[in-house]
């Protein structure tokens, strides 16, 4: 297999996924890491070589880009002997999209809400928008809350993507406090967080 090269930062949720994978699959000694530093308003040369979005993760494989982390994370399982993470058919390949799907929401909706925050100028923030995205935040918490034994045994890209979604808010929502409206559901983060390659990809505290 080709020498592979991953740009990322330690604090990306959808490039910690990336690094669960490349951990879960056997493959993380086989990636280059590229740690680089991005905003959506101070872009980066070197990703923008690898991914005409401008966005991280971006995996450059030989002759290949691969960007977005569901392309990035199928990939990597389609790389390997061992059990897949992907599910191939059934019941249980449409629920760990289904998972991925909502924890990629709850991110693009935290993420949004984040820059808001933290990049737009302080006379140009609606509050609105950002009441708009707590409420998507909420509401796929409130599901995750309800679907909790669903998320229950072998890890998949579904249960990855919703405990790297979470280590994101507990990153940069802090006040939030949703362990206190969702206890089943921080229940289970607490578990799955002790999972070795979900703790060795923990983003650094602020």
């Amino acid at each position: 297999m080709a020498k592979m090269k991953l740009y990322y930062s330690p604090s990306s949720p959808y490039a910690r996924k990336v690094r669960v994978v490349a951990i879960e699959t056997g493959l993380d000694k086989k990636i280059e890491m590229a740690n680089v530093a991005l905003t959506p308003v101070a872009a980066n040369a070197d990703v923008d070589k690898h991914n005409p979005i401008g966005k991280i993760p971006a995996l450059s494989v030989k002759g290949m880009d691969l960007f977005d982390s569901p392309v990035i994370c199928e990939y990597l399982d389609s790389q390997h002997k061992g059990r897949k993470l992907f599910p191939r058919k059934g019941r249980d390949r449409w629920m760990a999209l289904r998972q991925q799907a909502m924890a990629d929401g709850l991110l693009d909706a935290a993420l949004l809400t984040r820059y808001e925050g933290a990049l737009r100028p302080e006379e140009k923030r609606w509050p609105d928008w950002s009441e708009g995205q707590m409420k998507k935040i909420n509401g796929v918490l409130a599901q995750l809350e309800a679907e909790v034994k669903s998320l229950k045994g072998k890890l998949t890209i579904g249960t990855i993507s919703i405990a790297c979604a979470l280590g994101y808010l507990d990153l940069r929502f802090v006040d939030m406090g949703w362990r206190d409206r969702y206890p089943k559901l921080g229940k289970w983060f607490a578990a799955t967080s002790k999972i070795p390659s979900i703790k060795s990809t923990a983003p650094p505290p602020v």
